[in-house]
């Protein structure tokens, strides 16, 4: 499986973010890339994360406005996938003024982290640890436990 995350934003090299981001691309069974964009405008950010969804990959958008859904249900979803034929997940994060309609309407998924703000750095984080969790999950490894 290949996982691609787009991100508006830039992670610094050596913050506590970034090791967190390190490690877990490192932990990860996957093929997993990220690529950021500087924030600008609204539309520049969207047009950045639209243009660079690799073709045929499913689409999971970051959005307070989408499902907030367990660990195991992800990782049900993505086994599905996987099942299906999917071979690529696109996980797009916003800029901190979030996603224009445009971008959810490309979403096979709109997925919430909860109702509070995270930075987007930290939500990489977030985000690169959900997607090792997600191949535990699906692998039966005791890293997580339910």
């Amino acid at each position: 499986m290949k996982a691609t995350i787009l991100a508006i934003g830039k992670c610094k090299h050596g913050s506590p973010e970034a090791g967190i981001i390190a490690e877990y691309t490192k932990r990860s069974g996957w093929d997993l890339q990220i690529k950021e964009k500087d924030n600008s405008t609204q539309e520049d950010e969207a047009k950045f994360l639209q243009s660079n969804i690799p073709h045929g990959a499913k689409v999971v958008v970051l959005d307070e406005r989408g499902v907030n859904i367990s660990s195991v249900e992800l990782a049900q979803k993505v086994e599905n996938w996987l099942n299906n034929g999917c071979s690529e997940i696109c996980f797009l994060i916003g800029g901190a003024d979030g996603h224009l309609q445009s971008t959810r309407d490309k979403a096979d998924l709109i997925l919430s982290f909860g109702k509070l703000t995270l930075p987007h750095m930290l939500m990489r984080a977030v985000l690169t640890e959900q997607i090792y969790r997600i191949q535990t999950i699906i692998n039966h490894h005791p890293y997580h436990r339910a």
